[in-house]
């Protein structure tokens, strides 16, 4: 092999070594990006979890407060309510004529619950 040839296969290798080298540190600052990236996008799914156990946390207290659950006999006359029966003193036990709607009988099952 001669100085030339053995001179210009060196320069070969430095520039690929130089271009591998280039490649490396692209590669290097995407990964630190993505890193990066990924560890924001973390904190803000932790903090985006909190928000919704806590909206979630309120609607059921909110839900609570509004809605507070019937008793066994006021679900007993809803159903028989349901199946088409009256549950208000003045028409008690008689059938509703077409399943429509009587106010006693609303404010019966729904009334002041107190």
């Amino acid at each position: 092999m001669d100085k030339k040839t053995l001179y210009d296969s060196f320069t070969k290798l430095e520039q690929d070594t130089d271009a591998t080298l280039h490649q490396i540190s692209d590669l290097k600052s995407e990964v630190e990006a993505l890193v990066e990236e990924n560890a924001t996008l973390r904190i803000e799914n932790q903090h985006l979890r909190d928000r919704l156990s806590d909206l979630e946390k309120l609607q059921r207290s909110n839900e609570e407060i509004v809605e507070p659950e019937m008793s066994k006999s006021r679900l007993n006359l809803e159903k028989l309510y349901e199946d088409g029966f009256h549950v208000c003193n003045v028409f008690y036990g008689s059938r509703r004529m077409d399943d429509e709607p009587c106010a006693f009988c609303l404010d019966v099952i729904y009334g002041d619950r107190r």
